[in-house]
């Protein structure tokens, strides 16, 4: 049999999934890889295009870079928030899918439409409201405000936009399909620096242009996310038979379970890096704009757990929904180990290219020194910090998020910034760092051990 013959495509050993088939463990394996190799790449496409915005917003100087730095965090939660709406819907469509209930898959994917577009509608009129203060609040100095605020308001009038193409993205990856959203995010990139290029340069428009540009990137990938999930995907089109777009109880119910501790998680999660962006903020214009920076690098290393963790939500939450228990296990551990290892070999490679990967977005010295030294401590965190990503995709995979969002709250809140509130004043930014490389490696301690011995797979939630 051909390794990767039609036997062993991705839509054939879903299938096999579904339909109560044995999977061998080479299959197992094969799955989980080309399940996980287009998420990488779309995962990875994000960090391209921040790395895109840094380096061209950076070429306007340290105060456009801490413009834009300030508000990431604030910009984080929003993407965060719409992101667990989103998903409280498209884990139930994972789970029609195992089932092979297809017309209930469509009819759940109706409702996310309805209730996500007017979530991102109250999300975005909220952030517009406050966009003009938000700067003052997290303590920007004079100099950055008006940029910063300018840059989130534009940001704001687009969270509607944004929102759709979360959740089409979202549905169509769970249905089994995770080629497109990663070639549309692939896309998104292009358009970034095509749109960038034009509004921050042509236009002269500065840090608001750099806004501007994602906003035409976003609702281009948005446009062809949705096209494709109402009107081409062979899983989710939507012109297959008539259904109603209206909210139902039960469907709206289980979202709530799924969907709602993380959406707590979100906002606590991002209210504590808004919180650490504060206690970065008194170090200086340089240490936020190094700030920025390293998190937009670390991300090239990081997010290929991410990419591996929306696998194994997919691979969960279509094995539970077929009620493969043994298998599903399996695919787990397939999947964590796989995680663990890659973010081990780019830690590796993120310690001794950190002098590039922050070069490549300044050239300001003193910036590019503290950036290197955060990146060379955070790169000890990365197999630890792969633990906590995919195994917390595992459980939401499973509509298990109330105990996993928690202990992220713990972990973020209790050791982090504990840790960044007494190191900060001491070891200035490179004490911000190491807190937050302790706390990683605990939270990948405690995820392991609940993925070990932890009750998180409930057959009573799963949808058919």
């Amino acid at each position: 049999m051909a390794l990767f013959g039609k036997e062993n495509g991705t839509s054939y050993l879903l299938q096999m999934i579904r339909d109560g088939k044995e999977l061998t463990l080479q299959q197992q394996i094969l799955l989980a890889v080309m399940l996980s190799i287009p998420s990488i790449l779309s995962q990875m496409s994000n960090v391209v295009m921040s790395y895109i915005d840094a380096s061209m917003v950076g070429s306007l100087g340290a105060e456009a870079s801490a413009s834009v730095g300030l508000m990431s965090t604030t910009i984080w939660l929003c993407s965060g928030l719409c992101a667990s709406v989103s998903t409280s819907f498209a884990v139930q469509v994972a789970h029609m899918m195992g089932a092979n209930n297809r017309v209930g898959a469509r009819e759940i994917f109706r409702q996310a439409i309805t209730v996500c577009l007017a979530f991102g509608i109250f999300l975005g009129s909220i952030t517009i409201a406050i966009s003009g203060q938000l700067p003052v609040w997290l303590g920007g100095s004079p100099e950055i405000v008006e940029g910063a605020s300018d840059y989130f308001f534009i940001y704001a009038c687009f969270i509607p936009v944004l929102q759709l193409k979360i959740v089409a993205g979202a549905v169509i990856r769970c249905s089994g399909n995770l080629k497109f959203p990663s070639a549309v995010n692939i896309s998104m990139c292009f358009f970034d620096v095509l749109f960038n290029y034009f509004f921050i340069f042509v236009m002269d428009m500065g840090v608001v242009g750099a806004a501007w540009g994602t906003a035409a990137a976003v609702t281009t990938s948005a446009i062809l996310m949705l096209g494709y999930a109402v009107f081409i995907s062979s899983d989710l089109r939507l012109t297959r038979e008539k259904g109603s777009f209206l909210p139902k109880k039960d469907v709206l119910a289980k979202a709530f379970h799924i969907g709602m501790p993380v959406g707590i998680e979100r906002i606590m999660f991002n209210g504590a890096q808004i919180l650490a962006t504060r206690i970065v903020a008194p170090l200086g214009t340089f240490s936020i704009a190094a700030n920025s920076f390293g998190i937009t690098a670390e991300s090239l290393c990081y997010m290929p757990g991410y990419g591996i963790s929306e696998a194994s939500t997919t691979l969960i939450g279509q094995g539970l929904g077929a009620m493969r228990i043994s298998l599903t296990r399996k695919l787990a551990r397939i999947t964590i180990t796989m995680g663990m290892c890659v973010m081990a070999l780019m830690g590796v490679v993120m310690y001794f290219a950190a002098p590039y990967m922050i070069g490549f977005m300044t050239d300001n010295q003193q910036i590019l020194e503290l950036g290197v030294s955060a990146l060379r401590i955070e790169a000890f965190a990365e197999p630890m910090f792969a633990a906590s990503i995919v195994c917390y995709g595992v459980f939401v995979g499973a509509g298990d998020t109330l105990v996993p969002c928690t202990m992220n709250l713990c972990s973020i809140w209790i050791v982090r910034l504990t840790l960044a509130y007494f190191l900060a004043p001491v070891y200035g930014l490179n004490g911000v760092w190491l807190a937050m490389c302790i706390e990683l490696c605990f939270r990948g301690v405690i995820f392991l051990c609940r993925f070990k011995w932890g009750n998180w797979m409930h057959l009573d939630r799963i949808g058919r």
